[in-house]
């Protein structure tokens, strides 16, 4: 069977309240309205990235009256989008939702914007893969009195079931990611008709035609990141960006073992997106410094192998990686079980050549009864060219119950270093995502001349401080464009770019004051916030860890070698807010 994910919607419709024929299959609406809400979910995947894709269509006596979808966590649900896009018309209405709506711990602003428009009805697609936010907002919702329906427990066909998967297809990344502690990840390859990816001298410009190379730019700027290996860098020197994609610019990942790397290569140019080198333990320490004195992160393994790097991808929060690799990593990324879904593109050419590479290396197998088979099959003409793409492993059952991130923690002792007495945080999905500085609080801080101004976030105000009172053009602009960014993330990143591109920008002091900046900003939400502020005392007695495996100052660390600050400001202020005194300074392991 195949299913269209990303036909695109507009962003809201007009007001219809209009009268309309009466359709007895109720199953065929049903299932038609969660399709559509799937597909505009899908609107925002990469863009802001990561977080879940949400979808909300709301219909009035057959019709659509409004709909919106959530760009990205911190940013106004999909839910409150429709019924402002319905206004009267949600009086006694349907909403339809692709996946339960998932607040941060505390904030019911979704399932209270469909209470409180006069929602009659609320079909919901799947649940929330997280096992602490799976159900909440189901029963929340009937609790206020709203009849809730969800696809393939209260209702069943054929055509529901259809529908259901359509909403699994579009959250695959985070539902993947889930239950199997690794990123969705995907394998992508061009090759001629004869099965090769490049000529016999290694020459592979291009295979595969314009067309398909602007639909890769696509599937870049829907991932978080795109990996390599070592061979791919030597011989095609790539840039791996998503420059006509229109989403964001993946972080770049080569995977090899030696470090046998080249010191010209596109990769190493961080100005606008940043590369990241997995390697074997202590190979070529002085390649390693000369890579970290570009600005290149480079993370090393006992052991290389793409198993232990994904795990190590899923604890820094990635929810979907592209993988673009030669035959030989893919072999090993499959036979790791790493990979779930392929892509190829089959160009109509044949070069042949005994010695011409395949797109998958050995993978021992010796019968074509152990070949590996496709699931839900899509073939599509791009061009020239044949995209057939398939899933290696089925998308799993939302039952039983995926544990969530902080929980298996908890249950398996060898997924982190910290005892049971920690409390960790990190992604905002997280059971206590809301202390993360990304979180979809908005604060009010001083403006300097007696007032105050509305940040969207704590890291909005952030980032801003970096270039505040720098007494340049560009500075100033910087910190408008923080400040009207979309969510935490895409300021983040404007921060983050502009301070990579132009050091000098930055405050001279920054380095000195960041650590008050974060303070001043995480006292203000928690003092603004009281189901903050109870949830921050609810955790007296424990360690509060940001779980962060790359960030070494603000977050704990991959090994527990961090810094910590950020879960040390807030015990500080619980402290506070206990009324016992404490220093920036003790002991938090």
């Amino acid at each position: 069977m195949v299913f269209s994910i990303g036909a695109y919607y507009p962003y809201s419709l007009p007001v219809i309240c209009k009268a309309a024929t009466t359709n007895n299959n109720s199953h065929a609406h049903d299932a038609m309205y969660i399709r559509r809400a799937a597909d505009i979910a899908d609107k925002s995947a990469g863009f802001t990235s990561p977080h879940p894709n949400f979808g909300c269509v709301i219909t009035s006596v057959g019709n659509v009256a409004g709909e919106g979808y959530l760009y990205a966590q911190g940013t106004k649900p999909a839910e409150v989008q429709a019924v402002e896009a319905a206004c009267e018309c949600s009086r006694g209405a349907t909403a339809y939702v692709n996946m339960e709506p998932g607040d941060c711990h505390g904030d019911h602003t979704a399932v209270s914007a469909l209470v409180q428009a006069g929602i009659k009805r609320v079909v919901v697609g799947i649940r929330h893969p997280l096992k602490h936010l799976r159900g909440n907002a189901v029963r929340a919702l009937r609790s206020q009195g709203l009849r809730v329906d969800v696809l393939g427990e209260d209702l069943q066909s054929k055509i529901i079931e259809e529908a259901r998967k359509t909403c699994l297809l579009v959250n695959a990344p985070l539902i993947h990611r889930a239950s199997s502690r690794v990123p969705f990840s995907v394998l992508k390859y061009a090759m001629t008709l004869d099965g090769k990816i490049a000529c016999s001298s290694g020459h592979a410009s291009w295979i595969s035609s314009k067309k398909s190379r602007i639909r890769v730019f696509e599937l870049r700027g829907r991932s978080d990141a795109v990996v390599v290996g070592g061979n791919t860098v030597r011989r095609d020197n790539p840039q791996l960006t998503a420059r006509h994609g229109g989403g964001h610019m993946p972080v770049r990942i080569v995977m090899t073992q030696t470090l046998n790397l080249p010191e010209e290569a596109n990769l190493w140019d961080i100005s606008n997106v940043p590369t990241i080198v997995v390697t074997q333990r202590g190979a070529r320490r002085s390649f390693q410094k000369f890579l970290a004195a570009k600005g290149v992160e480079v993370v090393e393994f006992d052991i290389l192998n793409p198993r232990d790097v994904m795990e190590y991808f899923h604890d820094r929060g990635y929810l979907s990686i592209l993988w673009e690799c030669g035959g030989t990593l893919a072999a090993s990324a499959i036979s790791s079980g790493v990979l779930h879904k392929v892509y190829a593109f089959v160009a109509p050419k044949i070069i042949g050549g005994r010695n011409a590479p395949s797109p998958v290396g050995e993978l021992g197998m010796v019968e074509m009864s152990q070949a590996l088979n496709l699931i839900d099959i899509c073939y599509e003409q791009v061009g020239p060219d044949i995209l057939i793409s398939g899933f290696l492993q089925p998308i799993p059952d939302l039952t039983p119950v995926i544990p969530s991130e902080d929980e298996t923690f908890a249950i398996d002792p060898t997924v982190t270093p910290y005892d049971s007495n920690v409390i960790f945080f990190y992604k905002t999905w997280d059971r206590y995502g809301a202390f993360s500085n990304f979180s979809p609080h908005p604060i009010q801080m001083p403006d300097g001349n007696g007032g105050y101004v509305t940040w969207s976030s704590v890291e909005h105000f952030y980032q801003a401080q970096k270039f505040v009172g720098v007494n340049d053009p560009i500075a100033q602009d910087c910190v408008e464009r923080i400040k009207s960014a979309k969510s935490p993330e895409e300021a983040a990143r404007i921060g983050r770019l502009m301070q990579r591109q132009c050091p000098d920008l930055v405050k001279s002091d920054w380095e000195h004051v960041k650590i008050d900046v974060m303070y001043r900003a995480l006292k203000s939400k928690f003092s603004i916030y009281p189901h903050l502020n109870s949830m921050l005392l609810s955790t007296a007695g424990s360690v509060l860890v940001e779980a962060s495996p790359h960030d070494h100052f603000w977050g704990g660390g991959r090994e527990g070698e961090g810094l910590n600050y950020l879960g040390r400001l807030l015990m500080q202020l619980r402290s506070e807010f206990l009324g016992e005194s404490s220093m920036l300074g003790e002991s938090t392991y």
